[in-house]
């Protein structure tokens, strides 16, 4: 007869404090099947999770996070602690619109502290939660804990924090999650390090304080004596191991095995009794439980949808539909070939943005740098200014964290890096963390920045050949879309000037981007209506075409903007300084954009839809304007005490 189910009768962590070790170990097997449904209904973050699922059992079983502080860092390894955090009646909502966000969400629950979507911060924050505890004296035994991966761990702000942790509260303890991946294979000499530790398999320190405080752990199953007897087995590594840690102040103890719920409860266990900041050096297997995602755990980060699953057998669905990634990774790799002096960079990216092709061909000029896109920035203004040509190559999200970069050692000097900004716009099921909506507001600010958004492949691999060439710094953003077909006859892209798909007297869209597909489909609906509203592709958002806006503002009945990212100081904020610097009237030019809030996670032509960026919306916005023009024109001009009424 079949054991009933252990998950569904899980509705908090505290309702795994009387499971027993057999049946905590049969939860994490029933936790691997329900990730592995999830992705046969959507594409979700797969092997992460499934390599966090003994870590999380045994955490939740260890602490009490409604007291104590939990960060998880990079937060798509977050659905084993959904699942046993009372939100399992929903898990199959993950990544859905109006379902469970993929990263941790305070609105969901009260285990969630942070929405983490980027890497690195957990350790400042956690180290900022005990110093706040400490401060206002309600630290009352709470501990704070930041679980962060080996692949984040070279990020620079975790260095930042761990210079600082001596001034930390006693209860810190981080947990070094090390499955030697990132998103792709990691890289570096801290990766290097991590290897060696590995290789010593029982290592703790071996230290008086840990052989006092082991014998104070309960007795889980196994005794003390054996315990200590498998550390023993690493003396000498015990001597030598994790002294970085050590010296910068923490106490450094494994690495032990993460997929051992026992040992792993001991640890922590131990930890509590530990005075001072502890780093728990925790070894997993990315993928663990389900054999192709950990023989194949780059593929399986986030793979699409399965489309049949029999056992650990898969056939994941597959899409023909070419996207602009591939569309970029195509041109660099094109522009690799022709010019040696050309260099491609990115940050632990390299199969998110397409790249494995261009490592292969190209591998003394191709540089993964891990999860440090401020070195990437400040590596490739080096590169330039020796003569290089290099392209850093970064999800728009991520860009983000090289702003300071991009100024100093980019833009102020004038140096001609390239950037190819990957998920610019709406990055759909991700959510918040990563939509790219605010990087034509703030490249667009630097001095010298020329930056240019793509509506097809025609144009992105026009405008990559000319950044190349031009002597000075240069941006082009993309969504995570498929490639569109423009049934138009097209015009070559010159530096600084936009193409006039059609004009019209009635109105006129300006698109800045990929939603060009969009402006043509609505002009098409209002053709039919009677409007005549023509279409201009932009093309660059920095330099503008004045020429064309200055007469589209002049002679057209309104003028519509149309851009996937932020209105606060994008593509129609740029618009209307060009316009007011003029001296003309603006009344008749609206803005369609982002507006100020977040967006929440959902199909990207769901939530441009939401946003009336779609044809309909914006078609429904020129219906609008043209109304308000006609209505205007019939209203007697009425002067009052000088005031125009």
């Amino acid at each position: 007869m079949n054991k009933p189910s252990i998950l569904p009768s899980i509705q908090s962590p505290e309702d795994l404090r009387s499971l027993s070790l057999p049946q905590l170990e049969r939860l994490a097997t029933e936790m691997r099947e329900v990730l592995c449904n999830l992705v046969s209904s959507r594409s979700a973050h797969f092997a992460s999770n499934l390599g966090v699922v003994e870590l999380c059992i045994a955490l939740h079983q260890t602490f009490d996070f409604r007291h104590d502080r939990l960060i998880w860092d990079t937060g798509h390894q977050i659905y084993p602690h959904k699942l046993v955090t009372g939100r399992y009646p929903q898990f199959n909502s993950m990544r859905a619109k109006g379902g469970l966000m993929g990263y941790p969400n305070p609105e969901e629950s009260e285990y969630d502290l942070f929405m983490t979507g980027h890497a690195g911060a957990s350790v400042s924050t956690a180290l900022g939660l005990a110093s706040g505890d400490e401060l206002l004296r309600d630290n009352d035994q709470r501990w704070s804990v930041a679980v962060i991966g080996d692949g984040a761990f070279p990020s620079g702000i975790v260095f930042e924090a761990l210079n600082n942790v001596g001034r930390s509260s006693k209860r810190l303890l981080i947990v070094l999650n090390d499955n030697k991946m990132s998103i792709c294979p990691r890289v570096g000499g801290m990766a290097d390090y991590l290897d060696r530790l590995r290789m010593n398999r029982m290592y703790s320190g071996l230290k008086e304080e840990v052989v006092k405080v082991l014998g104070k752990v309960p007795l889980l199953g196994d005794p003390v004596e054996r315990f200590l007897a498998q550390i023993k087995e690493a003396a000498k590594a015990g001597l030598h191991g994790g002294m970085l840690f050590e010296d910068l102040g923490l106490h450094y103890f494994g690495p032990i095995d993460g997929h051992n719920i026992g040992l792993l409860r001991k640890y922590l266990r131990m930890v509590r009794s530990v005075e001072g900041p502890v780093l728990l050096h925790v070894v997993t297997e990315k993928g663990h439980g389900f054999r192709p995602a950990a023989e194949d755990p780059v593929t399986f980060h986030a793979p699409p949808q399965f489309e049949q699953r029999v056992g650990d057998v898969v056939q994941m669905k597959k899409s023909s539909a070419r996207a602009f990634t591939h569309a970029a990774s195509a041109a660099i790799f094109d522009q690799m070939k022709s010019n040696p002096r050309v260099t491609v960079l990115t940050a632990a990216m390299c199969q998110g943005n397409n790249l494995e092709r261009v490592r292969e061909a190209f591998p003394d000029r191709f540089f993964d740098v891990g999860i440090c896109e401020g070195h990437a920035v400040a590596f490739a203004a080096g590169q330039a200014k020796v003569g290089l040509r290099p392209i850093v190559d970064i999800y728009s999200t991520f860009l983000q964290r090289s702003f300071d970069q991009i100024f100093q050692e980019v833009a102020l000097q004038n140096l001609p890096v390239t950037f190819m900004l990957d998920r610019g716009g709406l990055a759909g099921p991700d959510g918040p963390t990563h939509h790219g909506v605010f990087d034509l507001s703030y490249l667009r600010v630097f001095p010298h920045m020329v930056v240019m958004a793509p509506a097809d492949e025609n144009d992105l691999t026009q405008m990559l050949g000319l950044a190349l060439q031009h002597a000075a710094p240069c941006a082009i953003r993309y969504p995570k879309a498929a490639l569109p077909t423009i049934h138009a006859e097209r015009k070559p892209v010159e530096f600084g000037k936009s193409e006039v798909l059609s004009w019209g007297e009635d109105g006129i869209v300006l698109c800045g981007g990929a939603l060009l597909v969009e402006c043509l489909k609505a002009a098409d609906m209002l053709l039919k209506e009677g409007l005549h509203v023509g279409v201009v592709n932009a093309r660059f958002i920095k330099p503008l075409d004045e020429e064309t806006i200055l007469r589209a503002v002049r002679e057209c009945g309104f003028v519509a903007t149309v851009e996937e990212g932020s209105l606060m100081g994008g593509f129609g904020s740029a618009i209307l300084e060009v316009v007011s610097k003029a001296g003309l009237d603006t009344s008749h030019l609206r803005r369609l954009g982002i507006p100020d809030k977040f967006v929440e996670h959902g199909e990207r032509g769901e939530l441009l839809a939401d946003l009336d960026l779609d044809a309909n919306g914006i078609a429904a916005a020129c219906r609008k304007l043209a109304a308000e023009r006609a209505a205007g024109a019939q209203q007697p001009v009425v002067v009052a005490n000088g005031v125009i009424h």
